[in-house]
């Protein structure tokens, strides 16, 4: 049979150490299913050291796991990736949660366990920069020079998301997924490096950042508390008769348009806060600080915001358009949280529509085609905002947020209320 590195045989050039393994009891398990004590796993990396590339295939272990009796932990290598230029190796660390000990309130809800995941793929992230494991070789020395050594875990955002990266599941054990660019000169393992990545690196990962002895408690305990009071307040917004809520003192500015993060204060300027008008201010009670929250009450409707050019019109509307998700403490827009259906519409000059019935919009278009069963590969600003604003309702939106900036003008005109509104 051909061995993996492309040989006519196990032991052929390229192939994965030069002799039939088939004969060998220690031999890995075909099909990925290696695996066995962390010290096996190191021995292994030893072994395969200076080898063909290809024989980091003897640590895959999707199934069985490595198991690291001395820390308290498994991981799990999935496919192992056949060249260095190849997709990195997908890797994930299951702390079981005799180990990683997190309070039982921490993770008791669905929304507290996402809320713990993303506190701790934060710090899982935020580790791997401050050690530079996300750096790896750059590969300076051509082809033949160092490459790969890198470790990667899915960077957060201001939001508060369920994702896969890191997950709590309902009995407190943590898994955790990243990957490894596993290391090479040329195409031939660099085991030494190989080894420190997954004795040393992956093992710190674990105790500095997967456990709860080595997180900050407090702020730990802030963060799942927060998102689940922003939760609730997003769910009272439908018996309030809002559609959205927008809190005083809201920092809704971003640092730049690349950058999510808020807003700060500068020597020369202040960040304008969010203050609410008096006519739309309400007020909530959040159940887990006690503390209440005072802002702008957007009610169900028709609502319009006017102002001049840079006043923050489309600010707002951002904030509004994000208020579906939860934030980390310290966005600025915490408690800005809008109804959990809406969307946001624009036109989309040159989507393709698929049988979608825009008749209530637009009845007539040239040639006589039908606007019933509308498709098209290459809509204009007009059908294509219509068919945004059919699926949305298709799909059960119940609020709508439209930016005059993205929109249309010949749809939006074709309404009594805008007609109204823009005097001739």
């Amino acid at each position: 049979g051909r061995g993996r590195g492309g040989g006519g045989g196990r032991g052929g050039g390229g192939g994965r150490g030069g002799y039939d393994r088939s004969s060998d009891p220690n031999a890995p398990r075909p099909g990925g299913d290696n695996g066995g004590t962390y010290d096996d796993l190191i021995d292994t990396l030893w072994r395969i050291d200076n080898q063909s590339y290809p024989a980091y295939h003897d640590i895959e272990s999707s199934t069985r796991g490595w198991m690291n009796n001395h820390v308290g932990f498994s991981l799990y290598v999935g496919r192992a990736q056949s060249d260095p230029f190849a997709r990195p190796t997908r890797c994930r660390v299951v702390v079981p949660a005799a180990t990683a000990r997190f309070p039982a309130a921490s993770y008791s809800t669905k929304v507290r366990a996402v809320a713990l995941s993303d506190y701790i793929n934060r710090a899982f992230h935020a580790l791997c920069v401050s050690m530079g494991a996300d750096q790896g070789a750059s590969g300076g020395g051509g082809w033949s020079g160092p490459k790969g050594g890198d470790v990667q875990i899915a960077a957060p955002t201001q939001h508060v998301l369920e994702q896969s990266a890191v997950s709590v599941n309902p009995r407190g054990d943590v898994c955790a997924q990243f990957t490894v660019n596993l290391p090479a000169r040329g195409r031939t393992i660099l085991g030494q490096k190989a080894v420190d990545i997954f004795e040393r690196v992956v093992t710190e990962f674990v105790t500095k950042s997967l456990v709860y002895a080595a997180l900050n408690g407090p702020k730990l305990q802030a963060h799942v508390l927060s998102v689940e009071d922003q939760h609730w307040l997003r769910a009272q917004l439908e018996s309030s008769g809002l559609v959205a809520f927008v809190p005083d003192g809201a920092v809704l500015p971003r640092a730049s348009g690349a950058d999510d993060r808020p807003m700060a204060d500068t020597p020369s300027q202040e960040v304008v806060r969010f203050q609410s008008p008096p006519s739309l201010r309400v007020s909530f009670e959040l159940p887990n600080t006690n503390r209440t929250v005072t802002g702008m009450g957007v009610k169900k409707g028709v609502t319009l915001i006017v102002g001049g050019g840079f006043h923050g019109k489309s600010t707002l509307l951002s904030a509004l358009q994000l208020g579906v998700y939860d934030k980390i403490p310290g966005d600025g827009r915490e408690f800005c949280v809008c109804d959990e259906s809406a969307v946001k519409i624009r036109a989309e000059d040159g989507r393709a529509v698929s049988c979608v019935d825009i008749s209530p919009f637009i009845s007539n278009l040239p040639f006589g085609k039908g606007t019933n069963n509308f498709s098209t590969a290459d809509a204009s600003g007009s059908t294509s905002q219509a068919s945004n604003i059919v699926e949305a309702l298709e799909i059960g939106t119940k609020t709508l947020l439209v930016d005059e900036d993205t929109c249309a003008t010949n749809f939006m005109i074709r309404d009594d209320k805008m007609m109204e509104l823009v005097a001739k």
